[in-house]
């Protein structure tokens, strides 16, 4: 059940820094994973 106040919230559960590094060939330095922390930090903020 939805309710009123539920419509309101959004909740972001983002995977990429942690399963990103699962896919072959994909590397992230710590300074990228920052990066996209960040970014995605500026969605909710």
């Amino acid at each position: 059940m939805i309710t009123k106040f539920m419509k309101n919230k959004i909740e972001i559960f983002d995977t990429n820094l942690r399963d990103g590094e699962q896919v072959l060939g994909c590397e992230l330095s710590t300074k990228n994973k920052i990066v996209i922390a960040e970014r995605l930090d500026e969605l909710v903020s």
